[in-house]
């Protein structure tokens, strides 16, 4: 929803707060499918019919022009400053998200039918003049940090007892988060056909979840590597007390300095930070670890085709307040880079992203049930309200379908393999 950099003083004085606020009203009238209630002081205005519906409570008109000035990232930061309310908050972005569909469609042909022209372009102006964007390998470790490191007690809280923050997988309505989450790891570790035979390198450790899963219930040995100090200290906690240190190797390296050979591969919404410019190299290590007949499992939060190349170059509220340094991949993309620097193919895909939504909402559940415990990390009210509204922001593009989350199992040049055709939960 970005109108562009003339409107950046639109937050100065009354007259320009109010070209603002009937700009953004002017905006809302476009609004078809739900309703928008936006309550300002006296005034009530009401925009679109039907559902969904979200009641927005205007206290610093402010929050116009950040809007139109930065987008997304307006709409996040003036939340989290608390210059506007809304108790429905996915329900809004739901709407915003339709409304800004047409113009986004049409900015993702135009982006999608110039790339072969500008990216050789691009790429010859980036090796004459190197970039500042171009990270090295400390820029990932600041990044990674920077979200990772907040506080192993806040990701407590939001999440369950598997310390799993990814895709869960819910067979049924009534599972709890922590029964979903085992679920998806079965998913993955039943693709691989894991067993006690194995040895599996996981890239992103997170919390320990997969690799405790998968020692315990599978057999194998793990290897697992992060480059959060976090979630190194973390899981290696974690695994002392299971009692799997002699299954489970935890190691606080870069991806990309691993050594050795590896039975299988696996690697659970890591992608997502490694940055568009590292697909190749991602791919290419993920190549080099696994033996010649080696299969990797990657789960990975995944933007349309057709939406790629606009949307990696695009700094979004997510990029820029939670999450610095991160992309989303499309599948086409991962593809093109696996094959483009190794043997990888791909021989199973899943798309799970109809399962994301449900987690996120029981990730915001979680933070509300235990508002207390999170209120006692003295974190503050920006960050819990940017928090919130990251959660639902997200929620919001999965139920729209804007984003997916799938399970793809790639294999290299020797692999002749069978994959499992149901994946459930292997007997001890």
């Amino acid at each position: 929803m970005t109108l562009g950099p003339e409107l950046a003083d639109l937050e100065g004085s009354a007259r320009l707060v109010g070209a603002s606020r009937r700009i953004v009203r002017a905006m809302l009238a476009r609004v078809r499918t739900g309703t928008v209630v936006l309550v300002e002081g006296e005034r009530t205005a009401t925009f679109g019919e039907g559902r969904p519906l979200a009641r927005v409570v205007v206290h610093d008109p402010r929050a116009y022009g950040t809007l139109l000035r930065q987008g997304s990232v307006g709409l996040g930061a003036s939340y989290a400053a608390g210059w506007w309310d809304c108790d429905e908050l996915t329900d809004l972005v739901r709407i915003l998200e339709r409304v800004t569909t047409p113009a986004r469609r049409r900015a993702d042909a135009l982006a999608r039918r110039s790339a072969p022209l500008v990216e050789p372009l691009r790429r010859l102006a980036e090796w004459v003049r190197p970039p500042e964007r171009v990270r090295t390998r400390e820029q990932d470790r600041l990044h990674v940090r920077a979200h990772y490191d907040l506080s192993n007690d806040f990701f407590a809280q939001m999440l369950d007892e598997t310390m799993m923050y990814s895709c869960a997988f819910f067979e049924r309505p009534e599972v709890t988060l922590a029964e979903a989450q085992s679920a998806k790891l079965d998913r993955l570790c039943r693709k691989l056909a894991l067993s006690p035979d194995d040895h599996v390198v996981e890239i992103g450790t997170g919390w320990g979840g997969f690799a405790l899963h998968a020692a315990r219930h599978y057999g194998c040995r793990v290897t697992t590597t992060t480059i959060s100090d976090a979630q190194f200290e973390y899981a290696t906690r974690r695994v002392a007390e299971a009692g799997l240190a002699e299954r489970v190797s935890v190691v606080n390296r870069d991806y990309r300095e691993l050594e050795g050979r590896f039975d299988k591969l696996v690697s659970i919404e890591m992608i997502e930070a490694i940055g568009w410019r590292q697909l190749d190299a991602f791919f290419a290590a993920c190549a080099r670890l696994l033996e010649p007949g080696g299969l990797m499992g990657l789960q990975a939060i995944v933007i349309d085709d057709r939406s790629y190349e606009r949307a990696k170059r695009r700094e979004d509220f997510i990029k820029r307040l939670v999450f610095p340094g991160g992309f989303l991949p499309s599948i086409e993309a991962m593809t093109r880079a696996a094959t483009r620097v190794s043997d990888l193919r791909v021989v199973d895909l899943e798309d799970i992203g109809r399962h994301y939504a449900e987690t996120l909402a029981r990730w915001r559940a979680n933070l509300e049930a235990h508002a207390e415990a999170v209120e006692t990390l003295e974190l503050g009210e920006s960050f819990t309200r940017l928090w919130r509204m990251y959660l639902c922001y997200c929620e919001a593009a999965f139920l729209e379908r804007h984003v997916s989350d799938v399970q793809v199992v790639f294999a290299r040049g020797h692999w002749r393999g069978a994959l499992a055709p149901q994946p459930t939960r292997a007997r001890p």
